[in-house]
């Protein structure tokens, strides 16, 4: 096994990882759903309305509570974020990355975009919620 397939293992096992027929669920009773994919990725694949997007690089610091670079979404440690990448291998490690900073109720989307599709669940998810320009 290679050294980030132990890595990415490890970030799964602290991880309650969402099923996509879950999401929609999960965005109305309040969960973040943050899409960390970058532009050009969003622009070929497709966006998710109902989903805020922070690209991976500054993630960490719009998260944190304690961030002076956080958005006004990261109120505290309790703030239930679920992390969205295309397949769902960068968004575990992201997820654990915000574990690593106290935001216990971090998680990622199984599967990321591409499953969403195929559970056929973007519709559920049409309406931005956290849509920011």
């Amino acid at each position: 096994m290679s050294r980030i397939d132990t890595v990415l293992e490890a970030a799964r096992a602290r991880l309650t990882r969402l099923p996509a027929a879950e999401v929609p669920a999960a965005v109305e009773r309040g969960a973040i759903l943050v899409d960390i994919r970058p532009a050009a990725q969003r622009a070929a694949e497709g966006s998710v309305p109902a989903a805020l997007v922070i690209e991976r690089n500054v993630l960490e610091w719009r998260c944190d509570p304690t961030s002076d670079a956080r958005i006004a979404d990261a109120v505290d440690d309790d703030v239930e974020w679920v992390v969205l990448c295309s397949e769902g291998y960068t968004s575990s490690l992201a997820a654990a990355a915000l574990q690593d900073l106290g935001l216990h109720r971090a998680t990622d989307v199984a599967g990321g975009y591409h499953a969403l599709v195929a559970a056929g669940v973007l519709d559920q998810l049409a309406v931005g919620v956290h849509q920011r320009a």
